[in-house]
C-alpha cells in the first residue's frame, strides 16, 4: 500500500491531480484508513493506464468511461478493445509526425555541419533537391513529403 504522497512522487504528479482522479471515480475501490487514501497495486496499475490514455490524447471524461467499462466486466471487452485500437492509431500517427520532424532536424544538422565545413552553401545548393548522399536523401525526402 502506498500513500498519496508516495504515488505522487512515483508518477511525478501533483497530489491535487490524484485527488481529482479519485473524485472523478477513477479509483473506485481505493481503500481509506482514517480518511487517508491507500493506493494498492490495483490503483497503481489503473494510474499507469490513466496516464497512458491521457498522454495519448484521451480526455478525462473518456478515461472515466473506460474505467466504468472495466467495472462492468467482460461484457465491455469489445468496447475497451476498440478504445485501445483507436488510441493505437492516434499514437502511430503522432509517431509518424515526430519521425518526419526528426528527419528534418537531422537533415538540417547535416546541412549546417556541411555549410560550416565548406564556409558556404554553394555545394549544398548544387545537391538539392535530389543529389544528396543516400542516407541524407532519405531524411530530406521524408521531411519534405
Amino acid at each position: 500500500m502506498y500513500t498519496i504522497g508516495q504515488v505522487s512522487k512515483m508518477f511525478g504528479l501533483p497530489i491535487s491531480t490524484l485527488r481529482y482522479y479519485d473524485k472523478e471515480g477513477l479509483f473506485p475501490n481505493i481503500e481509506r484508513q482514517s480518511g487517508i487514501r491507500k493506493f494498492s497495486e490495483n490503483e497503481i496499475e489503473a494510474l499507469r493506464v490513466i496516464e497512458c490514455l491521457k498522454a495519448s490524447g484521451l480526455e478525462i471524461k473518456d478515461i472515466k468511461q473506460f474505467m466504468n467499462w472495466v467495472k462492468e466486466g467482460a461484457s465491455t471487452y469489445e468496447k475497451r478493445r476498440e478504445l485501445f485500437e483507436a488510441q493505437k492509431e492516434a499514437v502511430e500517427t503522432e509517431i509518424a509526425r515526430l519521425e518526419k520532424m526528426l528527419d528534418m532536424v537531422k537533415f538540417k544538422c547535416w546541412y549546417y555541419e556541411t555549410a560550416v565545413k565548406d564556409g558556404n552553401e554553394d555545394r549544398l545548393n548544387e545537391m538539392l533537391p535530389d543529389k544528396l548522399p543516400k542516407d541524407i536523401q532519405k531524411l530530406y525526402e521524408n521531411a519534405h513529403s
